[in-house]
């Protein structure tokens, strides 16, 4: 596929692992996405490393700081593209929103904030400057879906329509975010049998087999949450855990 040169507003841009592992974490993505890993200093005791794939930016991943971040798992963020990160954090405040870091300038690439929406899950504004967020999408080994997993569907719905202009395609059991006529991610409450998951955006990777990924990943040292499973008229996902304990999430588009 194409080179990926623009995100509009409001689409979900960057996936970015926090991990307790780096070098363990960049060994199992590598397995089993074929990135390839370039680091980075990025200030005092931080390396912050590229994932590559095809030779263009498919995500990134860091290690986290013990102190800081103590109590909290190791985890995938959701970066949504914004054309001022101030603009955005104010008016994700004014919605009920709180604003967990930011806004603040990542060097000359760009300027982000961390959001915290009305029903507790977190996610990243990101205003581009040199760098815009991946180079490639929606093919075997890079970002495809973001899905975020909430206790409170109507009030996730009027937040983020509210601060993102996406619309919401509705059935039964799941909601689509729409943007420009386009699904780009989903919304689902999280069912009772999932205990005391916290609420959390779930970052979808494509790729070409589903069950080969998840039996992949298993060998690799992770472990398989939800098994591959067909989405009806949709394609066929699994859940799956790196061995550090980040959740993310594989899909096939169903072929037509």
């Amino acid at each position: 596929m194409p080179q990926v040169t623009k995100h509009a507003p409001g689409s979900f841009c960057w996936p970015e692992l926090a991990t307790t592992d780096a070098e363990g974490a960049k060994a199992f993505y590598g397995g089993l996405f074929g990135w390839t890993a370039t680091d980075s200093p990025a200030g005092p005791d931080m390396v912050y490393t590229m994932l590559r794939l095809r030779g263009l930016d498919a995500g990134a991943l860091y290690g986290m700081d013990s102190k800081q971040q103590q109590g909290v798992p190791p985890h995938w963020n959701a970066y949504v593209a914004v054309e001022s990160a101030d603009e955005s954090a104010e008016k994700a405040t004014s919605l009920g929103g709180t604003v967990v870091m930011g806004p603040f300038d990542v060097m000359d690439v760009g300027r982000m904030a961390i959001v915290k929406d009305p029903t507790d899950a977190t996610f990243c504004l990101w205003q581009a400057r040199k760098h815009i967020g991946v180079g490639v999408k929606n093919e075997p080994g890079a970002l495809t879906w973001c899905e975020l997993d909430t206790r409170d569907v109507a009030k996730a719905k009027t937040f983020y329509t509210a601060l993102f202009g996406w619309t919401t395609k509705d059935s039964p059991q799941y909601t689509e975010w729409v943007l420009g006529g386009e699904p780009i991610g989903g919304l689902m409450s999280i069912p009772k049998e999932w205990g005391d998951v916290p609420p959390n955006w779930l970052t979808y990777f494509a790729v070409a087999d589903v069950d080969a990924t998840a039996a992949k990943a298993k060998e690799l040292g992770g472990k398989v949450i939800v098994p591959p499973m067909d989405i009806p008229g949709a394609g066929r996902f699994s859940v799956l855990a790196d061995p550090q304990g980040a959740v993310f999430a594989v899909y096939k588009a169903e072929t037509r």
